[in-house]
Order: structure tokens, then C-alpha cells, then sequence
């Protein structure tokens, strides 16, 4: 059973069920050209708040040795995820700009005038990579699902080609699933990783 912190904001309501630290193996198998990717990883992912509206993301990924440790490193995700919504007056930023106005603050009801006709949550999804990658994913929340796809890729001069990527989350027995396609080095859009973690 999953319990859910009874101070978050109204927003990350669709977002809730992420909340903690998960630790886990999965698999990764990539084709590109005459390369082939495969091995299994173990992984960490944290999703916090800070009482904003949005989730706070890390996440850790090791090359696991023959035994199942934790061995070579290859990337950590640092961002946030978040329920899309307009900008308003109220929200302060772009940079270190304040608010404009007050916001009051928001409801369940609120959040709920964001529901899409499928049911979900658009939500929004940054992330920045050890490796010079940064990506924006736009997607949906669904219940214990979410499914996102990249909207842009920031690459920097000397990183490896990556064009696009989706991924999957899922709730599933207690455990978070998820499931990684990427389009990198010259492949198409294709399946790339997979991980089952525990909540720790």
C-alpha cells in the first residue's frame, strides 16, 4: 500500500503516487548500425517536493557487474515534472523575477478543470543529463501511467547524436515499471531500456 503525503499542493496531485525512492535492475538492448547494446542495470530514482508545484527528479544508472553490483557508471537525470498549465501574472520567473500579482491558492477542483478529454493530466517533464543532454518531454498522467515523449533535445557540441525519445511509467504491483525508446546514433525510434524498482 502507497501512502501519499497529506501536505502537497493541489497540482501534484496526478503526480502523487511517484513520491518517494525506488532502487531496481533493469535492461537495457539497443541496435544502432552494427553496434548492440545489451546488459543489465541497477537503478536508483528519487521524486521529492519542496512544497512548489512541481516534483523535484533525480535518478542514477550503473552498468551491473556479473554478480548484479553496481559497477560502471553511465548517466544521472537531475529535474522537475509537473502538471502543465498556463503561465499566469502570479508565477514568478522567467530567471529570478518575482510574481506579479498573488495567486490564490489552488483547489483539487482547480487541477481537476486541467483533465483532458482521455481522462489524464498533461504534464510536463525537464530533464538535464551528466552527458550535456537536456530534454523536455510533454506528456500525460493517467492515473498510476504516465507516458511522455520529447518535445525538444538540447545537445551539447561534442555529445552523441540523440533525436527523440518516449518513455513509460507505471504503477504496477506496487513496483514502478518504466520503459525508455530512443532515437540515437543514425537508429530510429525504437525500444532502448526497462526497469522494475522497489519503493525503498
Amino acid at each position: 500500500m502507497i501512502e501519499l503525503p497529506t501536505d502537497l499542493p493541489a497540482d501534484l496531485a496526478p503526480l502523487a503516487w511517484l513520491i518517494g525512492v525506488w532502487e531496481g535492475t533493469g535492461v537495457i538492448d539497443y541496435r544502432a548500425g552494427d553496434h548492440n547494446f545489451e546488459g543489465e542495470f541497477t537503478h536508483r530514482v528519487s521524486f521529492s517536493h519542496d512544497g512548489g508545484p512541481s516534483l523535484n527528479y533525480q535518478a542514477t544508472a550503473w552498468i551491473a557487474d556479473g554478480e548484479g553490483a553496481a559497477s560502471v557508471p553511465l548517466v544521472a537525470e537531475t529535474g522537475y515534472w509537473r502538471v502543465a498549465r498556463p503561465a499566469t501574472p502570479a508565477q514568478p520567473g522567467p530567471a529570478l523575477l518575482p510574481p506579479m500579482a498573488q495567486e490564490p491558492e489552488r483547489t483539487a477542483s482547480d487541477v481537476e478543470e486541467l483533465r483532458s478529454d482521455s481522462g489524464g493530466f498533461p504534464i510536463e517533464v525537464a530533464l538535464a543529463h551528466s552527458d550535456g543532454m537536456l530534454e523536455l518531454y510533454l506528456g500525460e498522467a493517467k492515473g498510476p501511467r504516465i507516458d511522455i515523449a520529447t518535445d525538444a533535445i538540447v545537445r551539447a557540441a561534442g555529445a552523441k547524436h540523440y533525436g527523440a525519445a518516449t518513455r513509460m511509467y507505471g504503477l504496477v504491483d506496487g513496483h514502478l515499471l518504466w520503459a525508455w525508446d530512443i532515437a540515437a546514433l543514425g537508429a530510429e525510434l525504437r525500444s532502448h531500456a526497462s526497469a522494475r524498482l522497489a519503493r525503498v
